[in-house]
């Protein structure tokens, strides 16, 4: 690394140093030192010259500004904090993502659709039992089949009361 110092007429020295050098100093690609030149973090002094004690010192000054953006120092753990509790809600929305993906999940309103469906089936089955036994006894009563029909009713009603309450 070669760095070069001259005297200027202000009587302070100036550090020179080339632009690979700088670029391997602070481990920086040339397209990052292009944009801190554009910036005017880096003091470019002509050719392929920088300032090297002001190039440092922006660049530390525009480093501290970068991190500050966290905050004071105070705030820096409740803000950690909450990055993690973002990242955990992140990994388990994922996770739900995946597990749907794979048919290890479905949704709830499916799941009601379908056992709704099973159920006015079952209801269907036992209300037709009370037909069937009077067409498989042919010498079973009205009243008797009658009975049978309200039981059944009477039941269903009761477990749709009891489901609501």
């Amino acid at each position: 690394m070669r760095i070069f110092s001259e005297l200027p007429m202000e009587g302070t020295a100036v550090h020179r140093i080339g632009g690979k050098d700088l670029c391997d100093l602070l481990n920086l690609t040339s397209g990052a030192l292009t944009d801190l030149k554009k910036r005017e973090i880096a003091v470019h002094l002509g050719r392929d010259s920088y300032d090297l004690e002001e190039t440092v010192r922006r660049y530390v000054t525009h480093l501290r500004s970068t991190a500050a953006r966290w905050g004071d120092p105070e705030q820096v753990p409740q803000l950690t904090a909450e990055k993690a509790r973002l990242a955990k809600e992140q990994a388990d929305a994922q996770a739900l993502k995946n597990a749907k993906m794979r048919g290890e999940l479905v949704e709830a309103s499916e799941v009601e659709n379908t056992w709704a469906d099973v159920l006015r089936q079952l209801r269907a089955r036992l209300l037709a039992i009370p037909s069937r036994l009077r067409a498989d006894l042919p010498g079973l009563d009205a009243a008797t089949v009658a009975a049978i029909d309200r039981a059944l009713r009477d039941t269903l009603s009761e477990i749709a009361a009891d489901d609501h309450a």
